[in-house]
């Protein structure tokens, strides 16, 4: 997937909440490479907490399996960098992120290598991206150039554009 130039993510983020708020659905979101960037955009929109429940940084392997609940033998066998890794985060955090006894609306994920190495066999720019709810489940492949940092920023924009497209796409 192609990623056009970053916006401001704080404006994406922004038409984001205001999705999930008109549709009175609520997001958590699940991170490893963005290691919080994701939230950290989602939280500087003003009214975010209407809609955002939280969100998880899964960055060691082991806490995907523990705090959201993916497959061992899926990690043991794939890594963390893989689609079902992704969309099995995507659930996982809607099932932590629940309030009485109710998920998050929607769970978005994000997991890759920004590098500066590959990790695995998984090269530098690798990412995948998810989003989960009631509905299904939408998981999106990224091959991303630029360093660590420039990888993160496309895929806290990438994610962010996934999400806003199945919020808008709920409500119809």
């Amino acid at each position: 997937m192609s990623i056009p130039a970053p916006s401001d993510p704080v404006d994406a983020a922004a038409g984001l909440i205001a999705r999930l708020t008109e549709a009175h659905r609520t997001l958590a979101v699940a991170e490893s490479l963005t290691g919080g960037a994701l939230l950290a955009a989602l939280v500087a929109v003003p009214g975010a907490s209407a809609v955002l429940r939280g969100g998880v940084v899964a960055y060691d392997t082991a806490l995907k399996h523990s705090l959201l609940g993916v497959d061992a033998d899926l990690l043991a066998e794939h890594g963390p960098v893989h689609p079902e890794v992704a969309l099995a985060m995507a659930r996982g955090v809607r099932a932590t992120a629940a309030v009485d006894g109710a998920p998050a609306d929607l769970g978005l994920s994000t997991t890759g290598v920004a590098g500066p190495d590959p990790q695995g066999s998984a090269p530098v720019g690798l990412v995948f991206i998810a989003v989960a709810d009631a509905r299904g489940e939408v998981v999106r492949e990224l091959r991303l150039l630029g360093d660590r940092a420039a990888i993160r920023v496309q895929t806290v924009a990438a994610a962010l554009a996934l999400a806003a497209d199945r919020a808008s796409a709920s409500r119809e």
